[in-house]
């Protein structure tokens, strides 16, 4: 079992920053391969970003590819999102998520993912 807790969302003028934590309970994190989706009002919830449970392999959605980075320390069961150059399209809640242990981080399908956190407003104004 994996217990997120999401934090750092906010209100920010488009064109600035925000960095998405992620603090993870569980014996497993190290193993778990990570991932943030998100969802803005009247849309379903999307993929954003992943990464492999060793930090060696990350994959981005196309809409925040060479914007949004992501990383974690394993050290400190965290996983972070690093959002620049935000635009207002990028105004939802963001949630992280965890695979089961082991699994590929290529996955970007919600189902893809068992454990969620609660999610984090991102509210980017223009």
């Amino acid at each position: 079992q994996v217990q997120l807790v999401e934090s750092g969302g906010g209100l920010v003028q488009a064109g600035g920053s925000l960095r998405l934590s992620c603090a993870a309970s569980g014996r497993t994190f190290s193993r778990n391969a990570m991932g943030w989706f998100r969802r803005a009002p009247g849309k379903e919830r999307e993929f954003v970003s992943s990464i492999s449970w060793s930090g060696g392999s990350t994959y981005y959605a196309d809409s925040v590819k060479g914007r949004f980075t992501i990383s974690r320390d394993n050290a400190n069961n965290a996983v972070y999102l690093q959002m620049n150059s935000l635009k207002p399209e990028d105004t939802a809640v963001y949630y992280c998520a965890a695979r089961n242990i082991f699994t590929s981080a290529t996955a970007s399908e919600v189902v893809e993912y068992p454990y969620w956190g609660q999610g984090t407003q991102v509210t980017v104004s223009s």
